[in-house]
């Protein structure tokens, strides 16, 4: 039996898709599998037990990625699972930010009691007249499933995109920018959809803010990507006309000319379920067939059918081991590397399994060589 711990909530569509090799458990300490959302797990100890972590959404800034990689515990995300709830909401920000609907709101509620509201609504309703999208240059950070869908909403509604990726196919249609700062220079509103990363941190900060011209700035996808001081500086300066954000800080919050929300990029129901799908489903390959798709911390792999009267070792290592893993696998069914970490994939005869599981174990490199139930 396989033991699945969900360290948040975690979709009933998800969850139900576990057949009755698998339970729920409230013990970490005896879990196969995690299914998680938003919890820090960088602090946690993780037991022997534990084969694999599904993230219920993209970002994977609270898993301890190079630990799990040494532990022999695969990550598991779920891109594109919550791509169209975060477009809609940069749409949302985006038309917030053209016209003085909060602004609105505002005075419609601190005037309520006045009997007369309705006239007295059509001589304050210049105070918050704005600008439409239709023609408007939008500038695309990213053209990951998020920032696709953002690029094509834009164009349905009339904008001209601009789109800046260069890790994105060459022929991706919105990919025509190979300079960022062409963006910041041009487009009116800029919208950024791309991971937490080191070399992303402060992407937006006081010199690509120096190149905008009143610019609408959006970030729904994390904090740390615009550097607060310079954005500041920025609304100061008039450089940037607006900042959306779904990252409630102090130092946000304290900011002239902000659209702060909490954080809802992904918190629709629709957004919640497809998330618990992929990533149960992917646990569920992975356990059971060995089968590593959309993983952050080792490659991709599918060694496809088992032959009759074989069995199949999944072989998680180091890079550097691969060759020692192969000689030690003897037959070799599937092997991947990405950067310093490998997948090796052997199946032998099913009285060998365990001697020859054993024998991977003891290569240097290897996190875990475990033979498939």
């Amino acid at each position: 039996m396989y033991k699945i711990h969900c360290l948040n909530n975690i979709s009933e569509k998800g969850t139900g898709l576990l057949t009755d090799a698998y339970q729920l458990t409230d013990d970490m300490s005896e879990a196969t599998g995690v299914l998680v959302r938003s919890a820090a797990m960088h602090d946690m100890e993780f037991p022997e037990s534990l084969l694999a972590i599904g993230r219920a959404g993209a970002g994977v800034n609270n898993i301890p990625l190079d630990r799990c990689a040494d532990e022999g515990i695969v990550v598991f995300n779920s891109p594109g699972a919550n791509a169209n709830a975060v477009k809609e909401l940069v749409v949302c920000g985006m038309l917030l930010a053209s016209r003085g609907i909060v602004g609105g709101i505002d005075w419609c509620k601190e005037n309520a009691d006045d009997e007369n509201i309705g006239k007295s609504a059509e001589k304050a309703k210049k105070a918050f007249a704005g600008n439409e999208i239709l023609g408007k240059k939008l500038g695309v950070i990213g053209l990951g499933a998020i920032g696709r869908l953002v690029a094509e909403a834009g164009e349905a509604l009339g904008m001209e995109i601009m789109g800046y990726d260069p890790f994105a196919p060459a022929d991706n249609p919105y990919r025509n920018t190979e300079d960022v700062n062409d963006i910041y220079r041009n487009c009116d509103y800029i919208t950024i959809h791309v991971p937490a990363m080191e070399s992303t941190k402060g992407m937006i900060n006081a010199e690509a803010c120096a190149l905008m011209n009143g610019a609408v700035v959006l970030n729904f996808s994390r904090d740390t990507l615009v550097d607060a001081e310079g954005i500041a500086g920025a609304l100061e300066a008039g450089q940037v006309r607006c900042y959306v954000t779904d990252f409630a800080t102090p130092a946000v919050m304290k900011m002239p000319n902000t659209i702060v929300l909490p954080h809802l990029g992904a918190s629709t129901a629709e957004a919640e379920e497809n998330c618990a799908i992929m990533a149960t489903n992917e646990l569920m390959d992975f356990i059971e067939r060995g089968v590593i798709d959309k993983s952050v911390n080792f490659p991709a792999i599918d060694a496809g059918e088992l032959a009759e009267g074989n069995a199949r070792i999944v072989v998680l290592h180091t890079a550097a081991a691969a060759e020692a893993v192969a000689a030690a696998a003897g037959t070799v069914a599937a092997a991947a590397t990405r950067g310093e970490r490998a997948v090796t994939i052997a199946d032998v005869a099913a009285a060998d399994a365990q001697a020859t599981a054993e024998a991977l174990a003891a290569v240097e490199g290897v996190a875990r060589a475990r033979v498939l139930a």
